[in-house]
Order: C-alpha cells, then sequence, then structure tokens
C-alpha cells in the first residue's frame, strides 16, 4: 500500500506541536502559583489535579464532564464512513453527507439545512470540548487507506495547555482526504480551531473559534445497481468490475461548505469569602459564589455553493433549468449572530441551595443571501424551465430578528438526584409564540451492591419552520411554502446498571406537521400526527479475555411514507482483550446491520434526503476484521473493513438507492497522547 505525501506532513506537524508543547508545559509551570477557588495564605504541596475534559450546556455555558479522547478500545471505527451509527444513510465516501437512520438519535432541521448533511464532520457548540490538564497535551491520529486511485487518509489534532490553574488555550486541526472507492466521489475537508478557558474565583471566559471549508465531488450514485448485485448482466457474463469503472450519474459537480463560528461565554459571579483559622491566624480564603451574571455571544456564518458545469448531465439528472440555461452555480449564504444575557443563583454555596436557577433573554439576527435570477424567461431560445407562479413571493435577500426569554433550573451536584429543565418562549419575529421546554432527570438506586441508575427524559417543541423551507431558489428547486408550526412531544427515559454492562432506553415521539422532502426533492408538510416508538439495549458480556459488545435498537413509525425508518437495528462486536507485558490488545470482528426499507435518496443539488417508495435497502451485514492496540499513550490498529464482501451476506450492499458502501480494503491508524 503507498503511503501519500500528507504521511511526512503529518509527522512534521506533530514533530512542531511537541516542540510547541514543551515550551508550554514550561511556562505553565512558571505559572503555577495560585489554587483554583482558594487563596492560600501559607506553603502548601502543589498538588496535581487529575485531567478532564468539558463540554458546553446551552444557552448559559453550564459544564458537563465529558471522558477524555484517549479510550483505547475501537478507535478503527472513525475511519469506516458507514459507522457513524447503527443505521446510517450515506453517499459512501468517509466526510461525505450522511443520516441518521436512529431517529431518536438524530437531530432536528437547523436554520441553514445545507450543514446538517455534513455536521458530523464539522466542530460545532454542541461537540466542542475543552481540557484543563495542568500538563500540556497533543492529541493527535493519522489514519490511511488504499492506493493511488482510492486513497483516504485523515489527520487530527488537539492541543491544549494550561497557563496557570485557572486558565487554558487550545487550538485544533482536522484534515480528511478521501478520493473514494468510486468514481467522482472524492472528499477534502478542512477544519481548525482555537479555544481558551479562564476559570476564576469571580470571573470564568469559555471561548471559542472554529472555521471548516468542506469540498466534496458529487456523483448522484451510480447509474445502475446491477453493476453492484450483478454485474455479469450488464458485462455480457463478466463477474468482477473495477468499483472506480462503475459510472455514475454526475461527473462534473461538486459542493462546497464553508464556515465559521465565535462563541464567547462570560460569567461574573458574586458572593463571600470563607475564612479558616488556626488560632488567630487565617490559614485559607475561599471563594464562595451565591449568583452569577452571564453574557454570551455567538456568532455563526455559512455558505453553501453546488456546481455543475456540464450542462448535459444537469439536464438528465435534474430535468429543470430555471436561472441558468449552460451551467449550475448555486450560491446560498447565511449568517447569525446571537447575544444572550443572563442571570442565575448557583447551586451549592449553602446547604439549603439544593439547585441553580437561571432567567435569561436571547436575541438574534439573521441574514440569508439566495441565488439571483437575471435572465429574460419570455426569450423561449434560452431553454428555461417556466418559474411558478409564486415566483414573485420569493424573498431573494431576508434579514431577520428574533427574540427569546428563558429560564433553567439545574442540578448538577450530589450522587443521588440530578436534573435539568430549560423552558423559552419566542418573543419576537417569526418565533414569537414557539415554545421549547426540555427536562432531564436521573436518581440512582442501591441494587445486589450495586447502583441502579435511572433516568427520565422529556420535550415539547411547538417551532416555526425554517425559513429556507418555506423560501428558495436556485437552477433546479423554487419553491414556496406556508408551513405551520412544528409540533414534538417526546417523552422516555433509561436504566443502567454498571455490574452487568446493561443500559435499556425507551422513547416514544409525537410529531405534527413535520415537513420532510417528497420524492421529487421538494419540502413537504404532513399535516397529521406520526408516533415513533424506540427502544435500546445495550448489553456488554465478558467472561475472563472473551467480550461481547451489542447495542439493539428496535424502532417504529406509525407512518413509513412521512417518516422512514429500519425497524431493527444492531451492532454486534465480538473481540478478545489481554495484555503482552505493557501492551494492550483487542482483537475481534464487529458488524453492523439493519433490516429492509424505504431509505431515503439523496439529492446532490440541496444535500437533501428525500422519501422514496421505490426502493428499499438493508438486510445487509457489514462486518470488519481488527486488531486494536494500545501502548502506554500511543494507539494504533490496522483493520480489513467490509470482510464479508463476497464471503456471506449476498451483495446487496446499499447504504441508500444508487450508493453502495465501501467494498473490502485494508486500513491502518496511529493516535499519540503526547503529554509534554
Amino acid at each position: 500500500m503507498k503511503i501519500c505525501k500528507s504521511a511526512l506532513t503529518a509527522i512534521i506537524i506533530i514533530l512542531s506541536f511537541t516542540t510547541f508543547s514543551a515550551y508550554a508545559q514550561r511556562d505553565g509551570e512558571n505559572g503555577r502559583s495560585s489554587r483554583s477557588r482558594t487563596e492560600s495564605t501559607k506553603e502548601e504541596p502543589d498538588l496535581m489535579p487529575l485531567s478532564y475534559s468539558w463540554k458546553l450546556i446551552q444557552p448559559l455555558g453550564l459544564r458537563e464532564l465529558v471522558p477524555m479522547d484517549t479510550l483505547p478500545l475501537n478507535y478503527y471505527r472513525q475511519a469506516i464512513p458507514s459507522m457513524v451509527s447503527t443505521a446510517w444513510a450515506t453517499t459512501g465516501n468517509l466526510g461525505a453527507e450522511g443520516m441518521n437512520m436512529i431517529y431518536s438519535e438524530r437531530k432536528g432541521m437547523s436554520d441553514f439545512f445545507f450543514r446538517d448533511a455534513l455536521e458530523h464532520w464539522m466542530p460545532t457548540a454542541s461537540n466542542m470540548r475543552f481540557y484543563n490538564t495542568r500538563i500540556p497535551i497533543t492529541l493527535v491520529s493519522f489514519n490511511s487507506s488504499g492506493g493511488r486511485e482510492n486513497a483516504q487518509e485523515r489527520l487530527k489534532m488537539d492541543f491544549s495547555g494550561n497557563i496557570n490553574e485557572k486558565a487554558q488555550i487550545g487550538a485544533k486541526l482536522d484534515y480528511l482526504y478521501s478520493k473514494g472507492s468510486y468514481a467522482n466521489q472524492a472528499t477534502k475537508d478542512l477544519t481548525w480551531g482555537l479555544s481558551g478557558s479562564y476559570m476564576g474565583d469571580r470571573y470564568e471566559l469559555q471561548a471559542f473559534f472554529n472555521h471548516y471549508n468542506l469540498l466534496n465531488k458529487e456523483n448522484g450514485g451510480i447509474t445502475d445497481m446491477l453493476y453492484i448485485t450483478d454485474p455479469a448482466e450488464l458485462q455480457g457474463g463478466v463477474t468482477t468490475i473495477d468499483p472506480k469503472s462503475i459510472p455514475t450519474n454526475l461527473r462534473d459537480a461538486h459542493t462546497r461548505l464553508k464556515g465559521e463560528e465565535l462563541y464567547i461565554n462570560n460569567r461574573y459571579k458574586v458572593g463571600y469569602w470563607k475564612e479558616e483559622y488556626e488560632g488567630d491566624s487565617i490559614t485559607s480564603r475561599t471563594y464562595i459564589p451565591v449568583s452569577s451574571f452571564i453574557y454570551t455571544l455567538r456568532y455563526n456564518k455559512d455558505w453553501h455553493l453546488f456546481v455543475d458545469d456540464d450542462i448535459s448531465e444537469v439536464e438528465e439528472y435534474f430535468g429543470n433549468k430555471y436561472i441558468n440555461p449552460d451551467k449550475t452555480y448555486d450560491d446560498t449564504g447565511f449568517w447569525s449572530l446571537t447575544n444572550t444575557l443572563g442571570a442565575s443563583l448557583l447551586e451549592g454555596f449553602n446547604k439549603y441551595a439544593k439547585f441553580g436557577l437561571s432567567a435569561y433573554v436571547t436575541h438574534q439576527i439573521r441574514r440569508y443571501t439566495l441565488p439571483v435570477d437575471s435572465l429574460d424567461h419570455s426569450d423561449a431560445s434560452l431553454g428555461l424551465t417556466p418559474l411558478p407562479d409564486y415566483f414573485g413571493k420569493i424573498e431573494g435577500r431576508k434579514t431577520q430578528n428574533l427574540a427569546w426569554a428563558g429560564a433553567q433550573l439545574t442540578k448538577q451536584q450530589g450522587s443521588l438526584l440530578r436534573y435539568e429543565a430549560t423552558g423559552e418562549i419566542g418573543i419576537l419575529g417569526p418565533v414569537a409564540g414557539d415554545l421549547r421546554i426540555n427536562g432531564r432527570l436521573q436518581t440512582r438506586f442501591p441494587l445486589f451492591g450495586d447502583s441502579l441508575f435511572v433516568t427520565a427524559f422529556g420535550s415539547f417543541r411547538n417551532e416555526e419552520a425554517p425559513f429556507l423551507m418555506k423560501n428558495y431558489i436556485s437552477n433546479h428547486f423554487i419553491w414556496y411554502n406556508d408551513f405551520g408550526k412544528e409540533r414534538t412531544v417526546n417523552l422516555g427515559g433509561s436504566i443502567d446498571l454498571g455490574r452487568t454492562g446493561t443500559h435499556l432506553s425507551l422513547g416514544v415521539t409525537n410529531v405534527q406537521n413535520h415537513i420532510y422532502f417528497d420524492d421529487k426533492g421538494m419540502p413537504r408538510q404532513h399535516s397529521g400526527n406520526v408516533q415513533v416508538l424506540s427502544i435500546s439495549l445495550l448489553q456488554n458480556l465478558k467472561a475472563g479475555i472473551l467480550n461481547w459488545d451489542n447495542k439493539l435498537t428496535y424502532q417504529t413509525t406509525s407512518d413509513d411514507n412521512v417518516i422512514p425508518l429500519p425497524n431493527f437495528a444492531v451492532r454486534s462486536n465480538l473481540y478478545l482483550l489481554f495484555n503482552i507485558a505493557t501492551l494492550n490488545v483487542q482483537l475481534g470482528v464487529d458488524c453492523d446491520y439493519y433490516t429492509r426499507y424505504y431509505s431515503p435518496i439523496y439529492v446532490p443539488a440541496t444535500t437533501g434526503f428525500a422519501n422514496q417508495r421505490t426502493y428499499k435497502v438493508g438486510n445487509y451485514p457489514f462486518c470488519n476484521l481488527y486488531a486494536n492496540f494500545k501502548l502506554s499513550r500511543t494507539r494504533f490498529y490496522v483493520l480489513y473493513s467490509h470482510a464479508n464482501k463476497g464471503l456471506f451476506g449476498g451483495s446487496e450492499y446499499f447504504s441508500m438507492p444508487f450508493y453502495p458502501l465501501n467494498p473490502s480494503r485494508f486500513q491502518i491508524g496511529i493516535a499519540v497522547d503526547f503529554v509534554n
């Protein structure tokens, strides 16, 4: 297997980060003179706290601890495009568009829907991580597979270094380049970001800036699924075919999503100093915050571009040509500026303060920019598709002012009961009358010498339809819709039993006025109600060095014409886990499987997923053989993905109609956690 030039680049960058980390360590040690929350007045040993990582709870920037990204198991899965979830509808390539078909894990449609299909590969406020490590760390990983024609490589780096116990800075880089296993489906994604935090006695800051530029070739799928299921029928009896030689519907089209996000969360705490004495001398002073005032600024900017220079394939594949008869150049822009002001009473400042209570108000300004139609549609010689009657109502430029008021009740401390509830109502602009309520409660009970954790959750959302679902213009799609508010009720719960490795969850969702794309790629609103029931079981079994981890999901929808879902999905991972001296070894095989269903079909011009009732996919196991290792702070793997191809399962390995999963391929990867 040939290793591309980027491998050498990766090594150079890794060495650069290591050098920088060493300098950061020296500076961090020189600046290590304060105690978090405590102002000491006598000599004490400088104890090193454990490293930890956290993410943000919106809208006020509360912190939730999450595991460090250094776990030794299953590191190889991030290099397999179809394994983002147990049932992932994808165009096939790493870094390409996809949709989660496990409904309970699916996010709602965003204000700029072009980003939804690519969000898994982007840095966002919901997946942003902050680290506090005292010692600077650099997490570096590099994955590679394929040869010159189908190379797949990804380089990721995360750096975090503490200036002192209270202040931290970070940086991240993610470069993904994959030519794909099939023709005209290459991806090149570059994301990078900077972050920082300060956790002082009175003032706290959490901030980041992320930039992303995701470029995807769009092939529109292969022209005939028989090239996968029965190539002999199309090739006069020849049973083998090079995946790169399979013809595709589009050859000269690509999508680009480019954007950035700036987030600055400020918190000023008001409280008092608690002093401890030894005789007449003050031994320590600890600041006890009682209330706080929060200000958060958030700026988002997105730009979507769909280009196709081949007019012949435009006419054949899309049919409609509304604003340009010679080529397609659809560019849609969006930016938003959000300001949130809040005040809170903090949990735990005395024994009677059992919870935290916050109130806030949010203002947002949004700006949309759509493609411009500048041609004379009365000239029949241009060959343009006639404009719909409602075309004159479509707004090519739109600025919106919106505002919400809300409150948040939280209990994050204590081992018996924790909860979080947030409610907000729209008070200005199109969102006036919107209502969003989310709640979660967790408790635990002793059971047979173990602890049983019980969680209940619920939400109600009555929300305005996204602007771009109501108002849109491009070369191939134009729509103007008077959609009503979408109402969603979600109730459920889960239980966790650590000793048996069991997690069982159940959820019921009712959706009214659900918005989806129909079989022509146009948005539609279902006026009735659709219910979705979901039951998921995670069960990990162990006998000596033999481990068997399983995730089983059953889901059913009352109307699969509106919300199509596979009824059953399973992920099963059977492996041996043992140590050879200090080397941690994981050897195994894992498989993903889901039942047949009418999956959505991908629409390249809008990056949307449209419902269809012609083709079913599924009932195919996708299996991988792997060897995963960890030695000290280094993780590495060798992987043979889609190992069952041609052996068992049949040949219908499609994620969506006309979009086959990757054939078998050998892959390697390494991750090093530099701690300097």
